[in-house]
């Protein structure tokens, strides 16, 4: 996903509330043994995605972070930590532990003083296609079109770190780009070059969610695609949609009960699914992937997409959410680094955690929709008072 952590926030957000303060990230500092769990998590397993963070950084030409300067720490005090990261040994727990708790300081976050916001999970997807279309395989996945334009707004004001808006341009204006009805309806016929062909619109569709898949062709060989962009819609969550219907219960919403109605209604299938005008376009994707928007693979359980409105990418961040497998008797406390965002995903207290792939990874990041805590590290030079941002 070069890239956007979609997650299944778009499908399961909650009915909306009337609108209220402000969001503000504080950060408040607490010691590490105030972390739920910490001794309980093998560290050593975010080292790695963590170098894959320091090794972006190091390749970056601006670090600054989507926050403002200095939240996220100095170029200096990064260099020292990744040097000391890469000195590491692979799966020394004991000295991964004692390496975050020398070079970092842990800060609860919280949104105005509320520190709890809600978790969901996102997975790479399989679908099944071909390189032609066909009978089977009609239903087009597209890379992103030439003359989209998606523009970084923090470019142009402070205020506005980390939103992004994209159109095309006619008549010498940018205008909004074709929505998800649209194109499906043909819009980008003669503008929009197509991938791959797949065989199922609902499957096409979770791909659209999750923003990475692997897809199987039909003669065996494997497709790996990624995130390359979007058309600049905002997102409507369909299982909102479906609660709101009385189709299924607050309780019961997950990715696999909206797959189950969808499968169950196929007459009202296209009408739902267009009400999200969103639509996204893909690239394909070669060696370790899928890619996060930091620009470096996800590595599977330790990689957490975050609104990077308020949050920087490369951040060590301590969990702790219900655990989707366990809801009522198990809690994923863990460290993940921060490495991807999403149009689902806002707010300082929100995250989107990476399962990886297959039916084990669909079935967790499906269920995973629960209110929980996190906190993040931050280099131990940051003042020792609470911190507020935007």
């Amino acid at each position: 996903m070069a890239a956007i952590g979609l997650g299944v926030a778009l499908l399961l957000a909650a009915c909306a509330e009337a609108p209220g303060p402000a969001d503000q990230l504080t950060l408040t500092p607490i010691s590490f043994a105030g972390l739920p769990g910490w001794g309980g998590d093998p560290v050593a397993a975010a080292i790695p995605p963590l170098r894959l963070s320091c090794d972006r950084r190091a390749r970056a030409a601006d670090i600054r972070s989507a926050v403002g300067e200095g939240l996220g720490g100095s170029a200096a005090e990064w260099d020292r930590i990744c040097a000391a990261a890469n000195r590491l040994a692979i799966g020394d727990d004991a000295r991964a532990r004692a390496f975050f708790e020398r070079h970092f300081k842990p800060y609860r976050a919280s949104n105005g003083g509320d520190t709890e916001g809600l978790f969901t999970g996102y997975y790479e997807a399989e679908l099944k296609g071909a390189l032609r279309p066909s009978a089977r395989y009609n239903v087009p996945i597209y890379a992103q079109p030439d003359d989209l334009i998606a523009a970084d707004l923090g470019e142009f004001r402070d205020d506005l770190k980390g939103r992004r808006i994209a159109g095309r341009v006619v008549a010498g204006r940018l205008r909004p780009y074709e929505d998800r009805a649209a194109i499906e309806a043909g819009a980008l016929k003669g503008r929009g070059r197509v991938i791959v062909w797949v065989d199922d619109a609902v499957d096409a569709f979770f791909l659209h969610v999750q923003g990475s898949g692997r897809v199987v062709l039909d003669d065996g060989r494997i497709l790996r695609i990624g995130y390359a962009g979007q058309n600049g819609h905002a997102y409507f969550a369909i299982g909102r949609d479906l609660i709101r219907r009385g189709e299924i219960t607050r309780e019961n919403i997950s990715m696999q009960a909206i797959r189950a109605w969808l499968q169950a209604h196929p007459g009202e299938t296209r009408a739902l699914l267009a009400k999200n005008r969103s639509f996204i376009f893909f690239r394909e994707l070669e060696g370790p992937g899928p890619i996060g928007a930091e620009g470096v693979p996800l590595t599977p359980g330790r990689s957490l997409a975050v609104d990077r409105a308020f949050v920087p990418f490369g951040v060590p961040v301590w969990l702790d959410a219900a655990d989707p497998a366990r809801p009522n008797k198990d809690r994923v406390r863990r460290l993940l680094i921060t490495q991807d965002t999403g149009g689902a995903i806002k707010g300082p207290v929100r995250g989107d955690v990476f399962w990886g792939f297959g039916p084990k990874a669909a079935a967790r990041a499906g269920r995973m929709k629960h209110i929980g805590a996190y906190y993040l590290l931050l280099p131990r030079a940051k003042a020792a008072g609470p911190v507020a941002a935007r």
